[in-house]
C-alpha cells in the first residue's frame, strides 16, 4: 500500500473505532454536569471539564460519531449528485447539456460559504439533517463539471459506440460501461467532498448556526469560544476538536493523494 494511503487509514481508523466504540471508550456520559466546571486536564479528566461540569474528552469522543457521520453522509451524497449530473450532461450532448451546464456554472460562481450561512441562519428547522442538505446543495457542482469532463471524453471510445449500437439502455451504458472507468476519479472526488463537508460542518456550528444541542466537534469549539474557554485556562476544550478535524482532514487528503497518484501514471514515482 502507498505510504501516503497507509498513515491517511491508520488515521482515519482510530477515529472509526473512536466513534464504534463511544460507549465504551467515554469514561462518563458526556451530559453528566457533576464535575467541577472549568478544570484542567488531569487524570480523572483527561482534557478537563467545560463550564457547566461536563468531561472534554467523553464529549470528544462522542461528537467524532457526529463529524464522521456528517463527513460520510454529506461527501458521498454531494459526489452521487455531482456524478449522476456529470454523467447525463457529459454523455447527452445538445439540448441536456446545455442546460445541465447552465445550472452547473449557476452554482460555481455562487460564493459558498455565504450561501451556506444564509440557508443556515434563515432555516425554520435545525439540526446535522439541515447541515448535510447545505453542504450537498452548494456543494455538488464542482465534481459535476469534472466528470462531465471525463464521460465527454468516454462517450466517443469504440467500446461506447458498440454499446450504443447494440441496443444497450442509457442507465447500462452510464453505469456498466463508462463509470467502471472513472472508479478512481470518483474515489478522489469523494474524498474532497468528504473533506470540505467536514470543514463545512464545523464552520457552521462554530458559528452557531447548527443545532447548539448536538454534541459535535464544531459544537464544542463553539461552546468553548463562548465560553471564554481559552481566557480561563481551559485550552483543551478549543484545541482538541480542533486538532481533531485538522488530523481527519490530514488523513482524507493523503487517502486522496494516494488515489491521484495510483490513478495518474505520471504521478507515479519511478
Amino acid at each position: 500500500m502507498n505510504k501516503k494511503a497507509r498513515v491517511g487509514v491508520i488515521i482515519l481508523v482510530c477515529f472509526v473505532i473512536l466513534a464504534i466504540f463511544a460507549p465504551l471508550i467515554a469514561p462518563y456520559s458526556p451530559i453528566d454536569k457533576s464535575f467541577d466546571s472549568m478544570a484542567g486536564p488531569s487524570m480523572k479528566h483527561l482534557f478537563g471539564t467545560t463550564q457547566i461540569g461536563q468531561d472534554v474528552f467523553s464529549e470528544w469522543v462522542w461528537g467524532t460519531r457526529t463529524s464522521l457521520l456528517v463527513g460520510c453522509i454529506a461527501g458521498l451524497s454531494s459526489t452521487f449528485l455531482g456524478l449522476l449530473i456529470g454523467l447525463l450532461a457529459g454523455y447527452l450532448p445538445g439540448v441536456v447539456d446545455e442546460i445541465l451546464s447552465y445550472v452547473m456554472n449557476v452554482f460555481l460562481v455562487l460564493p459558498a460559504l455565504p450561501l451556506m450561512i444564509v440557508l443556515a441562519a434563515y432555516s425554520p428547522v435545525k439540526g446535522m439533517g439541515l447541515i448535510i442538505l447545505v453542504i450537498v446543495f452548494t456543494g455538488w457542482a464542482w465534481g459535476a463539471r469534472v466528470f462531465r469532463a471525463q464521460v465527454s471524453t468516454l462517450r466517443t471510445r469504440d467500446y461506447i459506440v458498440a454499446a450504443r449500437f447494440a441496443g444497450d439502455s442509457l442507465p447500462r451504458v452510464l453505469f456498466k460501461e463508462i463509470f467502471p472507468n472513472m472508479l478512481s476519479l470518483v474515489a478522489a472526488g469523494a474524498f474532497s467532498a468528504a473533506i470540505t463537508a467536514i470543514l463545512a460542518e464545523a464552520g457552521l456550528e462554530f458559528l452557531g448556526l447548527g443545532d447548539p444541542t448536538m454534541l459535535s466537534w464544531g459544537t464544542m469549539m463553539f461552546w468553548a469560544q463562548n465560553s471564554g474557554a481559552l481566557l480561563q485556562g481551559q485550552w483543551a476544550w478549543m484545541l482538541v476538536p480542533g486538532a481533531s478535524i485538522s488530523l481527519l482532514g490530514a488523513s482524507l487528503i493523503l487517502m486522496n493523494f494516494a488515489v491521484d497518484q495510483l490513478s495518474n501514471p505520471r504521478l507515479k514515482k519511478r
